[in-house]
């Protein structure tokens, strides 16, 4: 009996466990036969001229993660329970490609496989599923897959590939088969002279031309310097900054992706471990250089959303003492969905609060992540990738503050569509069980498509909810938050000082100005009920300042304005009225001589 258990045994050392090895997919970091390879690979990729490589036509913009996809990407190899929850739930929000094979078998799947197994687990089979046959040599999608930058803001969608920074040759050419299938322009700088050794989940962008990774991007190019880095990024990805962290002690891959992720414009997800724990001390110093160096686009300070890095389930081990380094920032945006990754409940409760305090009216689906995918360093965000839609509708708003001064409360936003705007309005009200209450919104900066419009006074004590509605030439629609009216943006107005009653309520309107058109002096009336202090301004249809029509205080009743339009070229023109009640403008044709 014991010679044939022997037998037994070395056959599944001899057959099974190399079959296995096999089949089973290579974890996220580099294995040591990998790092062997990888000299080679680098020599290989800074010199590599096979592909024709060229920046995009510029300028182009890489969108943030929560702006709208049209599909979530997965590459069917390992962890199949958590691909199949992830296709469950992304398939409700936008198509999901699928990479498989075309055969099953050495870690392989095919369709049909996949379809079963799907089925098995209960996961409808939509027409939203998108089976894309294709070599790959991992599920770690987001290193390798593309990421896609928009020309002109919002105009045409382009797909960019770097060289991924591992020796795994299958995975890399993985892009090129999107493009193809979703027939898009895919822009290379994965070989010479643009080489770009990039892994995705290094890689966060704001929307607005801030890029932000870990060090390990110059690291790993080291023949470039980091100006050469930044020149790259900004001809392929449209950056004008590119942020780089100090790497992490014992975050074996440092990949930002594991420790941080931006929510929004402004708004930073960072993991936090207790006090001198771990990776704490390193990414609490990160965060303070971020703050003491960069605002956000909008000029102000980050904000930061703390979610604490989970130990093991005893709580007494981190990634410092050998535990497997298990985070929350790992998730992925999948239009009104949020997927994260989850670990033990008494942990994942508090994850839970935070995201939906920081995302309201998203569907959060958490995933159980221990021990798998995590014990290979990576998780939901790690073995996903997007691609954004074509033709976005792009809103842009720095959420107001808590405060305590009478409204009305000033709501500027940028808004863009490829087509034109034709119309974007305000949503707000104190109950949003009630409802919310619409206000028309107006544009009062074309050069920078920007739209302004006013939340009425509410009283002190309140919290005020709104958002952001506009519709574009094509009939396109779009509000943001992407949630709207499920999520929201918040402030709270606290006491409000008393008017005294002598002093009136400014009411400044710009009215039409005359004869419009113009085709010499031409009058620009403004009616106030008070003496307050505009300023009047005329610019042309490129948002360039012709002529500052006045500047001081106004006086009670019908103030004119005058300007000589016989100098002027024909064309469009602006009226901006700029005072305490906020920005108006008037529209003017101008016929010129």
């Amino acid at each position: 009996m014991k010679n044939i258990y022997l037998l037994f045994s070395f056959i599944c050392v001899a057959f099974l466990i190399p079959l296995k090895a096999i089949s089973q997919d290579l974890p996220h970091h580099m294995t040591e036969e990998e790092k062997l390879l990888w000299p080679q690979w680098y020599q290989n990729a800074i010199s590599d001229n096979s592909k024709v490589v060229s920046p995009p036509p510029g300028p182009v913009r890489a969108p943030g993660e929560w702006e709208e996809l049209q599909a979530l990407c997965i590459t069917w190899r390992s962890y199949p329970s958590h691909l199949a929850e992830i296709v469950r739930h992304a398939q409700m929000e936008c198509k999901v490609i699928i990479n498989c094979c075309s055969y099953t078998g050495s870690g392989c799947y095919d369709s049909t496989y996949i379809k079963n197994y799907l089925t098995t687990a209960g996961v409808p089979l939509t027409s939203n599923l998108i089976f894309n046959v294709v070599a790959s040599n991992t599920v770690w999608h987001r290193d390798y897959g593309s990421y896609g930058v928009y020309q002109n803001d919002v105009e045409d969608l382009f797909l960019i590939d770097w060289k991924y920074n591992r020796p795994r040759p299958d995975d890399d050419v993985i892009p090129l088969s999107h493009a193809t299938l979703l027939g898009l322009p895919i822009y290379e700088c994965s070989s010479s002279p643009y080489t770009l050794l990039h892994t995705g989940g290094n890689l966060m962008f704001d929307g607005f031309g801030t890029a932000m990774s870990s060090q390990l991007v110059l690291d790993e190019n080291t023949s470039l310097t980091a100006a050469q880095v930044d020149a790259r990024m900004n001809q392929f990805f449209g950056t004008s900054r590119y942020i780089k962290f100090t790497v992490l002690p014992y975050d074996g891959i440092h990949h930002i992706d594991m420790h941080m992720k931006l929510l929004d414009e402004e708004t930073l997800l960072v993991g936090e471990y207790p006090a001198g724990i771990s990776d704490g001390p390193q990414i609490e110093a990160n965060i303070a250089w971020l703050n003491a160096n960069y605002n956000s686009v909008y000029g102000t300070p980050y904000k930061l959303v703390r979610i604490p890095m989970p130990p093991n389930a005893a709580g007494t081990s981190w990634p410092s003492t050998g535990a497997y380094y298990r985070t929350y920032t790992n998730g992925v945006f999948v239009n009104k969905t949020f997927i994260y990754p989850t670990y033990y409940e008494k942990y994942d409760t508090t994850a839970a609060r935070i995201y939906s305090e920081a995302l309201p009216g998203y569907k959060l689906v958490g995933i159980n992540c221990q021990p798998d995918p995590i014990s290979a360093s990576g998780a939901i965000h790690c073995i996903t990738s997007n691609i954004w839609v074509e033709n976005p509708l792009l809103i842009s708003h720095q959420a107001l503050q808590d405060c305590d001064t009478l409204g009305p409360y000033k709501v500027d936003a940028l808004i863009k569509h490829r087509t034109g705007i034709t119309s974007a309005t305000l949503y707000h009200t104190s109950d949003t069980s009630a409802g919310f209450t619409s206000v028309s919104m107006t544009l009062t900066n074309p050069t920078n498509h920007t739209w302004t419009g006013y939340i009425p006074t509410y009283p002190a004590g309140t919290a005020v909810f709104y958002y952001i509605g506009a519709s574009a030439i094509s009939g396109k629609t779009q509000v943001r938050p992407i949630t709207a009216p499920d999520g929201w943006w918040k402030f709270n107005i606290s006491v409000v000082a008393e008017i005294p009653d002598y002093v009136p309520v400014a009411e400044i309107s710009l009215g039409n100005p005359y004869p419009n058109p113009a085709r010499a002096i031409t009058c620009v009336p403004v009616e106030s009920n008070t003496s307050a202090a505009c300023r009047v301004d005329l610019f042309d249809i490129n948002g360039r300042l012709v002529e500052n029509l006045f500047d001081g205080n106004l006086k009670p009743g019908t103030n004119n304005f005058f300007f000589n339009a016989m100098s002027m070229s024909a064309g469009v023109y602006y009226i901006k009225l700029e005072s305490e009640v906020g920005i108006q403008t008037q529209k003017i044709v101008v016929y010129g001589y």
